[in-house]
C-alpha cells in the first residue's frame, strides 16, 4: 500500500539572515488566535480588554517555561540532571503540553489576583481559547515531524520521511482535530448555553475532553519518555488522569455544590 509521504522543509523563510521555521510561526499563530478568541469574549462581557496584554504575556511565560519543566522532570529527567546546561536550550525541542496547561493556569492565578476577578470565571474563559491555541502547537508538530505515532498500515497512515521510512498513525493530526472540534463544542455553549453562569464548569468540561481525548491518542503514539518503554501506560496517559480527574470535579462542583465567586 502506497502511503502519504510528508517531508516539509522546517524553515519557513530566510531573509537576510533571519531564519523563521515553520513552528515557530505557528506558536505564534497560536498565541494570536488564543489571543483574539479572549479579546472577543472580553468585548462581548465588557470586560476590561487591556489588561489582556498582561495576561498573554503571563501566559507565555508560564506555557514555556511550565512545558519546559516538565518535558525535563516527567520525559528525560536523567539527560538534563546530566547535562543542566540544556535545561534552557528549548529551541532544541522539548515542551511538554501537561506542564505548558499547568504553566497557564498558575498565570492566569497571578493574573486573578491582579484584576480582582473571580478565578474559576476566568479558567472557563481561558479554556476556550486554550484549544484553538492547542489546535496550532499540534499542527506546528505535524510540520515539524514530531511527536509521532505507532507503525499502522491504516489507509491514511503518513511515512515521516526526515525521521524513517515507516508508515505512521498521524498521532498530531489527532490531537489538533480533537483541539479543534473542542474549540467549536466550548464555543458555542459559551454562545448558546446557560454553562457560562456555573463558575468551573467549562473549565472542567475542556479538561474532560482534551485529557480523555489525549488519552486515547497516547495509546496510537510513540512513548517519548526514554524509561517507560516496558510501561502499560506512557508518561502522557499516566500525567493526564489527575487533570481529568479535576475536571470531574469541577463539573460536578458546578452542577451540584453551591457556586461560588471564587
Amino acid at each position: 500500500m502506497e502511503h502519504f509521504i510528508w517531508n516539509i522543509d522546517p524553515v519557513l523563510f530566510s531573509f537576510m539572515g533571519l531564519t523563521v521555521h515553520w513552528y515557530g510561526a505557528l506558536f505564534a499563530v497560536a498565541i494570536a488566535s488564543g489571543y483574539q478568541v479572549m479579546k472577543r469574549i472580553y468585548i462581548s462581557e465588557n470586560l476590561d480588554v487591556e489588561s489582556l496584554d498582561n495576561l498573554l504575556i503571563y501566559c507565555v511565560v508560564g506555557i514555556i517555561v511550565g512545558a519546559r519543566l516538565a518535558h525535563v522532570l516527567f520525559y528525560d529527567p536523567a539527560y538534563y540532571f546530566a547535562n543542566p546546561a540544556k535545561i534552557i536550550a528549548i529551541w532544541e525541542g522539548g515542551l511538554a503540553s501537561h506542564g505548558g496547561g499547568l504553566g497557564a493556569i498558575l498565570a492566569l492565578y497571578y493574573y486573578h489576583r491582579k484584576v480582582k476577578m473571580p478565578f474559576l470565571f476566568l479558567l472557563d474563559r481561558l479554556a476556550i481559547a486554550t484549544a484553538i491555541f492547542g489546535f496550532f502547537v499540534r499542527m506546528a508538530n505535524f510540520v515539524n515531524s514530531e511527536i509521532l505515532g505507532v507503525q499502522t498500515d491504516v489507509p491514511w497512515a503518513i511515512v515521516f520521511e526526515r525521521v524513517d521510512l515507516i508508515p505512521r498513525h498521524p498521532a498530531q493530526l489527532y490531537e489538533a482535530i480533537a483541539y479543534l472540534l473542542i474549540f467549536i463544542c466550548l464555543a458555542v455553549l459559551f454562545k448558546v448555553s446557560q454553562m457560562k453562569q456555573r463558575h468551573g464548569a467549562i473549565f472542567g468540561l475542556f479538561l474532560v475532553l482534551v485529557f480523555s481525548s489525549r488519552f486515547v491518542i497516547e495509546m496510537v503514539k510513540v512513548k517519548q519518555a526514554v524509561y517507560a518503554d516496558e510501561w502499560t501506560f506512557s508518561a502522557g496517559q499516566l500525567l493526564s488522569i489527575p487533570f481529568l480527574l479535576v475536571g470531574v470535579v469541577l463539573l460536578a462542583r458546578a452542577y451540584l455544590g453551591k457556586q461560588q465567586q471564587s
